[in-house]
């Protein structure tokens, strides 16, 4: 029985601890679920148990749009959250100066605390064990899956695998004209598996990510460059987390011409312009020499100081990624104002490595050519921790859902930022690494990192992976909300209460009275302190909660002002996004039958033929979607379905 498990997942990154947690504890934390009765057996095979949970680029989790999708993946019961918070040495909210659809929460990591938790977290996961080996070969019997084979001779049996390759599938690393075969620096590749599943007819590509180099500490002139500070207070990922707390400081600085001219010495060894490298890199986050080759214009590149943790003298150079010579990779650091002294720890390098079409998944992330084998993370084209972990609770989930005999779980685009990554991947594929951005998201206002659990905690509870106390105080607050709306309509302020406050505030008074509602859609004015000029605490009822609440009250009421101040401020603009969601919802419906043979409607052009039968779309509005599929080819296709 050693052997023998429901759900095996291979890879120890981010996408393959939320996978095998997931798997793993649907029903655990509610006794009472429907989940609880039948808890899975799961494996997670890794090549080197210390390693699970590295943070193999930089040191920090979320950033534009990727913390977004922490916070919906904290809501639905993953644990990348409470792991980011109990590692985190610098927390801070990025984008404030805009609008709170773009406000994004970052935190920067010690890199060996991160590990540590999570590995402490996957030891202590009931029904989970852990399998140090290395995986070649997916075992399958009449396109079904059947189980891993390591390394060793081992088989291991299962009902469903969930891949997690991340760069090491063949994975070779590049630094200057030096090759290394490994998946990251020090760690070997993985073999085998990749022509194995592209026997199965699975087409794959290569793609390439790169790390900047470590520089050490005590080496570095701070005095030449600025300080970037956490916020205070801090805020936390999780909702499971009281507290955090800022301990580190990173600090700015930039390059220069003369960097530049150094480093151009180096692109005739250089493995991205000699052409060694042939996969496709991220055009959002270029390596130094990409960015001087194309930006040519640009006389300078910030630099960010990034310490990767409390007890090491490594500091992240962010804004520095290269695969050039280590001797051009130095001299070029020390034309960096604070770097003229700097000690090279461990250069930059680049990694390439094989991954698979994601066209080729369902929205599950189920393979269509491979009953029961699930991807996520990089081996789908994504780039970044978040985008990775994201993946792989979704296939973790449905993994469960397969072997349990449920229907599968997904998230549309208008529900959440993770809805919008596998839609985008699964109409829209990628022919270079995929990174989530705000702008990605038609519905952003709706889909805020700050209402992620009153959007998705729901489906966390249903799945049995939140637990009813923390259910049941988001129930209370979005009660709060309501009420406190309500509140805003129909409580009113005469002139005379109100019209000093006014001119304080360099806004108009008025002449007759004025809800506070109405009030607060004036940009200078505050929720917060027209409610406190009211008895709104006593209207609504807020000290008469559940004591168990109690403790809480104080900030469970200063979220329940700011999600109200944000749904009066911007109700035009959520009203119209409300209004495009129903258009979409409608489209979504309307079905289209799996054996539709495009080819039979002569009016479609050729290319929306070619990607209509790659893809096999679900809904009239997955088809709009898909790259390549015009407005007019969804009008043809809608009179041929009537």
């Amino acid at each position: 029985m050693n052997n023998v498990f429901d759900i095996l997942v291979i890879g120890g990154g981010h996408a393959g601890i939320e996978a095998s947690v997931a798997a793993a504890t649907m029903g655990v934390c509610n006794p009472v679920h429907r989940f609880h009765a039948r808890p899975l057996r799961v494996g997670l095979i890794s090549m080197d148990i210390s390693s699970i949970g590295r943070l193999s680029c930089n040191p920090a989790v979320g950033g534009t749009a990727k913390g977004h999708l922490v916070k919906e993946l904290d809501a639905l019961g993953g644990v990348m959250g409470i792991i980011a918070d109990k590692s985190g040495v610098q927390f801070k909210m990025l984008n404030r100066s805009k609008g709170p659809a773009v406000w994004s929460p970052r935190s920067q990591n010690d890199k060996d605390l991160y590990p540590q938790y999570a590995q402490e977290l996957v030891q202590n996961t009931p029904n989970l064990s852990i399998i140090q080996g290395s995986a070649v070969n997916i075992t399958v019997q009449h396109d079904k899956v059947t189980g891993v084979e390591l390394a060793d001779g081992s088989e291991l049996t299962a009902q469903a695998v969930v891949l997690c390759g991340g760069t090491f599938l063949n994975g070779i690393m590049h630094t200057g004209m030096c090759q290394t075969a490994g998946g990251r620096f020090g760690e070997q590749a993985a073999t085998g598996i990749s022509d194995m599943l592209a026997s199965y007819g699975l087409e794959k590509g290569r793609l390439k990510t790169g790390t900047p180099p470590r520089v050490a500490a005590e080496s570095i002139d701070f005095s030449k460059t600025h300080p970037a500070p956490g916020d205070e207070p801090p805020i936390p990922f999780s909702h499971r987390t009281k507290s955090v707390k800022n301990t580190i400081t990173c600090w700015g600085t930039e390059t220069s011409e003369t960097t530049h001219d150094i480093l151009r010495t180096g692109f005739d060894r250089s493995p991205m312009f000699t052409g060694r490298i042939k996969g496709s890199g991220p055009r959002y986050c270029p390596s130094i020499e990409d960015k001087i080759n194309r930006f040519s214009e640009r006389t300078s590149h910030h630099i960010m100081l990034e310490p990767e943790g409390l007890h090491t003298n490594s500091v992240y150079v962010n804004g520095f990624s290269t695969s050039l010579p280590d001797d051009v990779q130095l001299r070029g650091l020390q034309t960096i104002p604070g770097l003229e002294n700097v000690q090279l720890l461990r250069a930059g390098y680049a990694v390439e490595y094989d991954f698979f079409f994601p066209f080729q998944l369902k929205f599950s992330l189920e393979t269509k050519a491979i009953s029961g084998l699930f991807f996520a993370g990089q081996i789908n084209g994504t780039s970044g921790y978040e985008e990775a972990a994201t993946q792989g609770f979704i296939a973790g989930v449905n993994a469960a859902m397969k072997v349990r005999g449920e229907d599968e779980f997904t998230l549309k685009r208008s529900e959440a930022y993770i809805g919008v990554l596998i839609d985008d991947l699964v109409n829209k594929s990628t022919e270079e690494p995929y990174r989530i951005f705000t702008s990605a998201a038609e519905y952003r206002l709706l889909l805020r990192q700050d209402n992620a659990d009153r959007r998705l905690m729901k489906y966390g509870q249903e799945l049995g992976l939140i637990e009813s106390a923390s259910y049941e105080q988001m129930l209370q607050r979005e009660e709060l909300i309501r009420q406190t709306l309500d509140f805003t309509r129909s409580t009113r302020f005469r002139p005379a209460e109100i019209n000093e406050h006014l001119h304080e505030h360099g806004e108009t008074t008025i002449t007759e009275p004025a809800s506070i509602e109405m009030l607060t859609k004036r940009s200078a004015l505050e929720l917060k302190t027209l409610l406190e000029r009211s008895d709104w605490q006593t209207r609504i009822g807020a000290q008469d909660m559940a004591l168990a609440a109690q403790e809480h009250l104080a900030e469970m009421l200063e979220t329940v002002v700011q999600q109200a101040e944000i749904e009066i401020k911007y109700s035009g603009y959520i009203d119209r996004q409300m209004k495009e969601i129903s258009v979409f919802a409608a489209n979504e419906e309307k079905r289209i039958p799996e054996s539709l043979n495009y080819d039979a409607i002569k009016s479609l052009s050729t290319e929306a033929r070619q990607k209509l039968n790659r893809i096999r779309p679900l809904s009239l509005g997955q088809a709009s979607r898909i790259q390549g599929v015009s407005a007019s080819d969804i009008s043809v296709l809608t009179l041929y379905l009537r």
